[in-house]
């Protein structure tokens, strides 16, 4: 595994080609834009998504999904909404056996599918893995240190995948729970817009909390419906991702969510902003999957309600608060 493939040069998709190149590995990393593969290989720099780190000499940029294919491994990192339509386009090129790590975070609005079952149908004879866990990418990018899960059904293969990207300061732990990183993953997004908009309303640390702890309940719920294992969401890609997305307004979902708080209408944050903030499509697919499987999640259907169906914020904090008293554990 010595030459690494990056589909995606978002923050995301750059950070991790960065990373690979520091573990001393070929990192060709592919982006849709023209002027981010010019701004990298002239510049050392993707200005566009990444602005201000340099990048190592390791990392190379391209335009063409054929140059992947000719990698060792692939990790997968475009928006969640457009990975279908990507991995279509590569699969003309792709090499069976070669190992893709989705490394995306959402779930599929008009299918209702993990990112996995994704690249599954798309790519059905290529062996593969789930990257995921609390990273903010500029911190990764830097060399700051960062844990986070590899999750792959293959022990094995998650075993070399770990020791061909990971570093002193990039540490992969491998899991066999592939579903729990992947709602840890699409989930947490949703909920930390809710947690911003408990900032951007001032609502106080206590709410913000309250929000963090029922909300991994709702995650672990959903998880356990596809067939996770709840102990899974307890480690790096659900508590871990959860707690770090939903209190910093270095994530984007977060910060959306205290924008809206406080007043501002969704489409013009997202006007102003050119990199994907996955949590905002990925909120109707989670309310329409936990409807779709009978499982109760009041804070993501908010989520969605106050971002698609114009519902006061206000109103539907007042909602949230009047639900009948329960028990923690049900």
């Amino acid at each position: 595994m010595d030459r690494i493939g990056i589909v995606g040069a978002g923050a995301w998709g750059t950070a991790l080609a960065n990373t690979a190149a520091k573990a001393g590995r070929a990192a060709t990393l592919w982006a849709h834009e023209a002027d981010v593969v010019e701004g990298i290989n002239a510049a050392r720099e993707n200005g566009v998504f990444l602005p201000g780190v340099k990048l190592d000499p390791g990392v190379v940029a391209t335009g063409k999904l054929a140059e992947i294919a000719a990698c060792d491994v692939v990790l997968w990192v475009t928006p969640a909404q457009f990975a279908r339509r990507v991995l279509r386009d590569y699969s003309r090129f792709h090499r069976p056996g070669v190992p893709v790590v989705m490394c995306a975070k959402g779930i599929e609005e008009d299918t209702l599918c993990l990112m996995s079952e994704v690249l599954t149908q798309e790519l059905p004879r290529s062996p593969w893995g789930v990257l995921s866990g609390p990273t903010f990418a500029a911190e990764v990018a830097r060399g700051l240190p960062t844990a986070i899960t590899l999750a792959c059904a293959d022990e094995a293969l998650a075993r070399r995948l770990a020791h061909a990207v990971g570093t002193p300061a990039f540490r992969p732990y491998w899991s066999r729970d592939v579903i729990a990183a992947e709602v840890g993953g699409a989930v947490k997004n949703v909920l930390a817009i809710a947690c911003g908009i408990v900032s951007g309303r001032g609502l106080g640390h206590n709410a913000q909390a309250a929000l963090i702890t029922r909300g991994l309940a709702e995650i672990t719920r959903l998880a356990v419906a596809k067939g996770a294992q709840p102990v899974s969401l307890m480690g790096l890609a659900g508590l871990g991702d959860l707690i770090l997305t939903a209190t910093s307004m270095m994530s984007r979902n977060f910060s959306l969510g205290a924008a809206l708080g406080q007043g501002r209408a969704l489409a013009d944050i997202l006007a102003e902003r050119r990199a994907v903030t996955e949590g905002v499509a990925t909120a109707r697919a989670v309310r329409d999957l936990a409807a779709k499987t009978g499982i109760d999640m009041p804070v993501a259907a908010a989520v969605a309600a106050v971002l698609f169906d114009g519902a006061d914020i206000a109103a539907t904090i007042s909602d949230l608060l009047a639900r009948p008293l329960r028990a923690e554990q049900d």
